[in-house]
């Protein structure tokens, strides 16, 4: 999902976003269907990689997203916090997941038109 999100900002915010992906449990991998329903948006996300918290430049942060991660959340530095509470696709069919890859790049432009 984060990987999801990172593209977005990326195609919908242009070079004047900065934007980062990362999980409080990565597992290391980015998920096949998610490399699949964002080529078909034309964007390859083979170029991301699945990495955990402690890879994040020590920024203070406008916006820090949350996909349901609760209490187990760390404190990371940033103007605004919100929490999405996406669901995790990764057992969803193809379908579904194109469902949530649609949520979160509304999402995505949502914060960007706050920008």
């Amino acid at each position: 999902r984060s990987q999801m999100a990172e593209a977005f900002a990326h195609i919908h915010g242009g070079e004047d976003i900065l934007a980062f992906s990362a999980g409080s449990s990565p597992s290391g991998t980015i998920n096949p269907k998610a490399i699949k329903v964002m080529k078909e948006l034309g964007y390859d996300l083979t170029l991301h990689e699945s990495g955990s918290l402690d890879i994040l430049p020590p920024y203070e942060y406008d916006y820090l997203i949350q996909m349901g991660c609760g209490d187990r959340c760390p404190y990371i530095k940033s103007r605004h916090i919100e929490d999405w509470n996406i669901p995790d696709p990764k057992d969803m069919d193809m379908e579904e997941f194109r469902e949530v890859r649609n949520l979160i790049e509304s999402k995505v432009k949502d914060i960007l038109k706050r920008k």
